[in-house]
């Protein structure tokens, strides 16, 4: 049987203690607790009317035979019942019968006086000659009770002739106990049984969910594998699909930590070795002037190892998901990028670069504001870095019905075909750059994209340069339903017949 620890039926169960073997099992077994009594009244009820068929008949042979020794002479009744009849009417050794024969003006012909008589429907609903029965008390019994009534053609019918044989109801229980019994008794055998198998077959059914905690048991800690579905019930499968989703998203979370971890040791060493340097040089200086100098050299690690830090974090946070899974919300494109080129262009100014900003008006998307800006100020800081003092930066945004194109177009160092597909990969950076930079900015850009189901590109510009474009779905508010028609004239006006 279940544990009592599991089952519903204890008071003190609680959520975490219950086991599904016992969960099932309860709702198995309490239905056929509660089924069990209704089957007995069901029963009790079907062996009644079984039980009093065959009885019934005897009544109704008995009332026969009375109603064939009763004659009508000139409207009046003659009565020729023998003693030994009524001796074999009355031979019974479980229960007692009553008859009588009595007009309905009160006469009585023969049988108990005392056996009472129910007074003949005014209505046609009964019928001379036809035996009926019917249930009564005597004396303290319940009686079953047939009977009839004689009566010539066109006879009133108080001068009809009733019959009537009754009987104790002690042998009708007697039959229809020993018929619940026969159906009951086997239920006591049955009904264990039952349970035994339901036992033996939960056991049996739930042993894949025992093998599957088996199976997860004697994995190593880090093992992140999905785990395979071949022996896995149909029932289990998308217990386990999401098992493995739930895996993979770890397994990335994990990998996204390594990264950064491993890019963090690795980028980190250099700046924290060129920041010890300039240190021990100024420990060492007593010229204020190359003091001075050094101490420029230790700021100006600070901020680009500042810098690489915040890419790096932003890069993992990215990868991670943390940002992504903030709610993407409808927005303007144009009104986003124009708040981040006037955000850089000190920037700009202070390179002498034109930053310029171009758009044909609203250009609505659906993304993350803090992502895309994110986006949208590592495209242009891109590009100053490598346009020369006095060049030209433009950001552009173009939508159309379909799509929304953010592209940043700069007339710098510009790119090859080749550099144009590895530009996007971490601590990647042009050759022939004399900027600084860590090789992060187009890698966020890049996961950014992809979060936003698109893909950024980097190409060589036609005049010069390079142009970094990325494409985004255009959104469109929700077309409202249709209402409904006020009644249906509406609708015939809209919809009229055919051949109208």
């Amino acid at each position: 049987m279940s544990d009592p620890k599991a089952s519903s039926f204890s008071p003190t169960a609680s959520e975490t203690e219950r086991s599904l073997f016992g969960e099932i099992l309860d709702w198995m077994l309490a239905p056929l607790l509660f089924v069990w009594p209704l089957s007995i009244a069901f029963t009790h009820y079907f062996a009644n009317n079984v039980a009093n068929y065959p009885y019934d008949q005897a009544l109704r042979e008995h009332v026969a035979a009375i109603a064939r020794q009763v004659k009508l002479v000139n409207g009046k009744p003659v009565l020729s019942l023998p003693a030994s009849a009524r001796a074999l009417l009355r031979a019974d050794e479980t229960d007692s019968v009553y008859f009588h024969v009595v007009t309905l003006e009160g006469k009585f012909l023969a049988g108990d006086r005392e056996l009472p008589t129910r007074p003949v429907p005014t209505d046609e609903s009964v019928v001379a000659g036809e035996i009926y029965l019917r249930d009564a008390e005597f004396r303290g019994q319940d009686l079953r009770m047939a009977y009839t009534y004689l009566a010539e053609p066109n006879m009133p019918r108080s001068q009809w002739v009733v019959i009537e044989v009754g009987e104790t109801t002690d042998k009708r229980s007697q039959l229809a106990n020993k018929i619940v019994a026969s159906v009951i008794l086997p239920q006591f055998i049955i009904i264990p049984l039952a349970v035994l198998l339901v036992w033996f077959g939960l056991s049996r059914g739930l042993r894949p969910l025992t093998r599957l905690r088996k199976t997860i048991d004697a994995r190593k800690p880090d093992d992140l594998s999905p785990i395979a579905t071949r022996r896995v019930p149909e029932e289990l499968e998308p217990l386990v699909e999401a098992f493995n989703e739930m895996l993979d998203r770890m397994k990335r979370s994990v990998e996204s930590q390594q990264r950064f971890v491993a890019d963090a040791a690795h980028q980190m060493r250099t700046p924290l070795t060129g920041l010890k340097t300039q240190a021990q040089f100024a420990m060492r200086e007593t010229d204020p002037e190359a003091l001075r100098h050094a101490l420029r050299q230790i700021a100006t690690g600070v901020d680009r190892a500042g810098r690489l830090i915040n890419q790096l974090l932003t890069l993992a946070r990215t990868e991670g998901g943390e940002l992504a899974e903030r709610r993407q919300e409808p927005m303007d494109l144009s009104n986003l990028a124009q708040s981040v080129v006037s955000d850089l262009i000190m920037a700009a100014i202070a390179k002498d670069i034109d930053l310029g900003f171009e758009s044909e008006g609203p250009a609505m998307i659906n993304g993350n504001r803090l992502l895309l800006s994110e986006l949208a100020k590592n495209l242009i800081d891109n590009a100053l870095r490598y346009t020369p003092i006095g060049g030209h930066v433009t950001c552009r945004v173009v939508g159309d019905t379909a799509s929304v194109r953010f592209e940043v177009e700069d007339d710098g160092v510009g790119i090859s075909e080749e550099q144009a597909e590895m530009v996007f990969e971490r601590f990647y950076r042009v050759d022939d750059s004399s900027s600084e930079g860590s090789g992060l900015g187009l890698a966020i850009v890049q996961e950014i994209a992809v979060q936003h189901s698109t893909r950024a590109s980097l190409r060589p510009n036609p005049t010069g340069g390079a142009i970094a474009r990325v494409v985004f779905p255009a959104w469109h508010p929700p077309v409202p339903p249709l209402p409904p028609p006020d009644d249906f004239s509406e609708l015939y006006r809209q919809s009229p017949p055919v051949g109208t």
